[in-house]
């Protein structure tokens, strides 16, 4: 029997879309950074009313500038929740600026919007969600919170 060839886990020889779902849905049945934090700097809840989802974004951003510790509670559809755990996985640890970059490079993917400014990594998966508007709410739901995040710890003195 030949061994099957992986990458992080995943099967290298699946069609890319079979990939992409599988990274999916990964991220929405153990999702990364998936709770509370203790005293966050700044945090924000979004809901999208067109089908539920509800998330809560909490953040804490050091004298650097820099993205310490960031996690997510709440519930909703796969795209939602992977989203939001691929990216605190992506923004963890960057700095302030590096995740704005993130933000729009997102935004552009799936809306065309802005420009691409970093690699979005296994958030690519995702890419096919704007063939279907209602499900871009999904999929940004996390991003918009991170944004709300950040310009809530900029206002702060």
């Amino acid at each position: 029997m030949a061994e099957m060839k992986t990458i992080f886990g995943f099967d290298t020889s699946m069609p890319l879309d079979a990939l992409y779902q599988e990274i999916i849905l990964d991220h929405f049945k153990n999702p990364r950074n998936f709770g509370k934090l203790d005293g966050p700097s700044t945090h924000a809840h979004h809901e999208n009313p067109s089908c539920g989802d509800q998330l809560d974004l909490q953040v804490v951003i050091n004298d650097q500038q820099q993205i310490d510790k960031i996690k997510f509670y709440g519930r909703g559809c796969a795209i939602s929740q992977a989203s939001a755990s691929m990216m605190t996985e992506l923004v963890k640890g960057k700095a302030v600026v590096e995740a704005r970059d993130a933000i729009a490079s997102f935004m552009h993917m799936l809306t065309g919007e802005g420009e691409a400014k970093v690699d979005l990594g296994d958030l690519a998966a995702l890419a096919g969600v704007k063939q279907f508007p209602l499900r871009v709410k999904c999929a940004t739901l996390a991003w918009k919170a991170l944004d709300s995040c950040l310009q809530h710890s900029e206002a702060q003195p």
